[in-house]
């Protein structure tokens, strides 16, 4: 299979999606790899990395979408790609449908096969391609936290660990997934009060169990989240449901109630923010200040880290794309379940039904 790897062009977004390593890999499985030039060189990984592990270099991106069966990406496509595509290309990469109805009509007017990391989904539940981005996105929630509440950035100029004689920052998070376990290890280790709230008790038995008491577990409910909320210094949302849009568990009034100069990292802002004020912001322009309440909403978090993330998201991904590539989509999602939960876009048709559920579009079903 010809596979294409584009440079990617959402602001400030320097991964890439595969390391040299990952491309060493499908030339010894004989597949045929494009990358444009320099598109690993923001992770860290000059064109001639890739040429060593047997990749072709392309100038104009125009010609590795033209030319390949499948493109691997790590964002989703925007605007000047659009044209770029044609019908019953593979597109694998993280593409976050359920907050976006105009991509999702694009791709389905281009009839793109669009594969989703974020809902590639185990047997048991889990999401072995959004896990490694959301481990890294819930550590560097806290790091961004820390940097909302000073004061030069309209935070209340507290310090997340404290000093002797002056309490430490109160965190507050929202779900107990990949991210929320990962942004409490980023909290605690901070030495700030740490509070966490989960739907699931079994999740919140583990969580106290590994944190050893050091996190405060809730049951995720509206007066636990409302006096949670109240109380915070900082607000962390992790809560996601996979392929559908996050559920608006912050109003606007309540946001409103907040301590003035509180902050909010709102880590579900790719699936629609958990926060009725939440709005997506870059890395050029990462805050806003809304209600007295500094917001941060980066939809591309891990991005800021492009090298760690790229070579953890080429670890995850690189079996699922060896297996669609030698297989093909249509094979490798009958033989392996993930792979067809991963399937959201079929050749102008929506495949995944938490997707069009959230987006209230026609849902066809994988016969």
């Amino acid at each position: 299979m010809i596979i294409g790897i584009p440079k990617e062009l959402k602001v400030a977004e320097r991964r890439v999606a595969i390391t040299p390593a990952g491309v060493r890999t499908l030339r010894k499985e004989g597949h045929i790899v494009l990358i444009e030039a320099g598109a690993g060189s923001g992770s860290g990984f000059p064109d001639e990395s890739y040429l060593r592990a047997g990749a072709e270099l392309r100038t104009y991106p125009g010609e590795i979408w033209a030319d390949s069966e499948m493109i691997l990406k790590v964002k989703e496509p925007i605007a000047p790609e659009f044209d770029r595509m044609h019908g019953g290309q593979i597109l694998l990469t993280f593409l976050h449908l359920a907050a976006d109805k105009g991509l999702t009509e694009k791709l389905i007017e281009k009839k793109i096969i669009g594969i989703a990391y974020e809902t590639i989904q185990t047997e048991k539940g889990s999401l072995p391609l959004l896990a490694p981005m959301s481990a890294i996105a819930g550590r560097l929630s806290v790091q961004a936290g820390a940097y909302c509440l000073e004061a030069k950035n309209g935070g209340m100029g507290i310090l997340l660990s404290g000093v002797p004689g002056v309490r430490s920052a109160y965190v507050v998070i929202l779900g107990g997934g990949v991210a929320g376990v990962h942004a409490c290890f980023g909290a605690v280790g901070n030495d700030a009060r740490v509070s966490l709230l989960d739907v699931n008790q079994d999740r919140l038995n583990y969580i106290d169990e590994i944190m050893h008491g050091r996190v405060t577990t809730l049951i995720s409910n509206d007066e636990n989240i409302e006096e949670e909320v109240l109380k915070a210094d900082l607000l962390i949302s992790s809560v996601l449901i996979p392929g559908a849009r996050a559920p608006k568990l912050i109003p606007r009034k309540l946001i409103k109630d907040m301590k003035r100069g509180a902050a909010i990292v709102d880590i579900s802002i790719d699936q629609g923010g958990c926060c009725e004020t939440s709005s997506p912001t870059t890395h050029d322009n990462p805050t806003y200040l809304e209600e007295g309440v500094v917001h941060y909403c980066v939809t591309n978090m891990p991005g800021v880290v492009p090298r760690t993330s790229t070579m953890a998201l080429t670890n995850a991904t690189l079996p699922y794309v060896l297996e669609i590539a030698n297989k093909g989509y249509e094979r490798a999602m009958k033989e392996n379940l993930e792979i067809g939960k991963g399937i959201n876009l079929i050749r102008g048709e929506l495949v995944h039904k938490a997707v069009a559920e959230s987006l209230g579009m026609n849902y066809t079903p994988i016969c």
